[in-house]
């Protein structure tokens, strides 16, 4: 439900000018979401909205810019060398062990690398999933894997 609702917010503000909560609010209920206030406010900070300007003193929501992480694979490197365990693959589907609380950060790096064979990454604690297709792509990006190691 709450991701549904965070999916339907960013389209909102995507599509319409909505200056406060109270009407993010509104809006949601006209779509089917009967949130609170403070859901709505929980629900900015978590997506990080920022208000920008949009005529003198009258600001509305949107969502925040995506920033270019400089220097992916550089990052990606150490990374890999500093919190890497172990990877292997089966079928299509890569797993990758890192050391605890590290997942989350390779995996944003595998995300924004750019390698147009990996479908994405879903990041647990200490393992990571990456999804290749085609699955012959699998050798590729284990070998990428390697040179990082």
């Amino acid at each position: 439900m709450k991701a549904e609702r965070h999916k339907a917010i960013l389209k909102l503000i995507s599509e319409q000018e909505i200056n406060t909560q109270w009407e993010l609010v509104e809006k949601l209920k006209e779509v089917g979401f009967n949130s609170t206030q403070a859901t709505v406010s929980r629900d900015i900070k978590e997506l990080g909205l920022v208000k920008v300007p949009v005529g003198e003193h009258k600001y509305r929501y949107a969502a925040p810019p995506r920033h270019q992480v400089e220097n992916v694979y550089g990052r990606l490197v150490r990374l890999f060398q500093d919190s890497v365990v172990s990877y292997d693959y089966s079928e299509n589907i890569i797993l990758v062990k890192t050391l605890p609380g590290t997942a989350h950060a390779v995996a944003s790096c595998i995300d924004n690398i750019g390698w147009e064979e990996v479908l994405g990454t879903v990041a647990g604690d200490d393992t990571i999933l990456v999804v290749v297709k085609p699955k012959e792509a699998v050798e590729t990006v284990m070998k990428r894997f390697k040179a990082l190691s």
